[in-house]
């Protein structure tokens, strides 16, 4: 499978429609591949926490319908990264999704763990409720959305649902770079999972959008500018890692993790 990592910046001032356009360029300049990964929030802009609202879009909306062309001339998958959705009701979502060759919509993911911490999205946006595994011609996927990195339950809940790919949009700072290394490394080593992740890049962001297979192999990771990072990977790696060494096969799920303590004093 050749995957190709477009690492993106949002510059502020830059409108969202001419920020499409160039982003059409680099995607549509990935060359051939079989799937396209996008940033978290990208055409937003991540710190752009004012114009959430404005730049907010339906579903079908033109971030959706961009994505869908460039699948279409590519014929390979494109993750579009997340874009901010207002749903029928009008919440805010922070929605990640997945895209066939044919442009047709193979998995959504609505952003789950939404970061507060020095940050605004948890005031802006609703989080998500649903965590779902499909199928999709590159396998078993799911997705999940930056900060939901630090929060391993939901990923052992995407494995025990079947995944084998998981893709990682996210706008994570420079100044936690060393965390999103740990992190990406061990959800893909501790789930057994190959585990696609982008980045954004620019002021505040750190790049090294990477790719990590189960054993902790690197097998691609970008810099800190804007630009495409390229790899071949062969998703069979999942199931050979899973058989020859069969941690998951080992869980013990029977355990009380109650307070005994307290209880004997009953």
């Amino acid at each position: 499978m050749r995957v190709a990592l477009v690492q993106v910046s949002s510059p502020a001032g830059e409108p969202v429609g001419e920020r499409r356009e160039r982003v059409g360029d680099l995607v549509l300049g990935s060359g051939d591949v079989d799937l396209v990964v996008l940033p978290e929030l990208w055409a937003a802009g991540y710190f752009s926490f004012d114009a959430y609202d404005a730049e907010a879009e339906p579903f079908e909306g033109p971030t959706l319908d961009a994505a869908r062309g460039w699948a279409r001339e590519l014929d390979a998958h494109v993750h579009l990264g997340s874009f901010v959705e207002r749903d029928g009701n009008g919440r805010l979502f922070n929605t990640a999704v997945l895209l066939s060759p044919a442009g047709e919509v193979e998995h959504v993911y609505r952003k789950i763990h939404v970061f507060g911490y020095r940050s605004r999205e948890a005031e802006l946006l609703t989080p998500g409720d649903e965590a779902e595994v499909a199928s999709t011609g590159l396998g078993r996927v799911a997705a999940t959305t930056c900060y939901d990195l630090r929060f391993p339950e939901l990923w052992r809940g995407l494995v025990d649902g079947g995944a084998h790919i998981v893709i990682v949009p996210a706008a994570w700072p420079a100044a936690r770079l060393e965390h999103w290394r740990l992190f990406t490394s061990c959800r893909a080593v501790e789930e057994q999972v190959l585990l696609i992740a982008c980045n954004a890049a620019g002021a505040e962001l750190g790049g090294h959008s990477r790719v990590v297979d189960p054993w902790g192999a690197v097998l691609a990771e970008a810099g800190t500018e804007e630009g495409v990072t390229r790899c071949d990977v062969d998703p069979a790696v999942v199931g050979r890692a899973r058989e020859e060494f069969p941690v998951l096969a080992d869980r013990r799920t029977d355990l009380d993790f109650s307070d005994r303590r307290a209880s004997s004093h009953v």
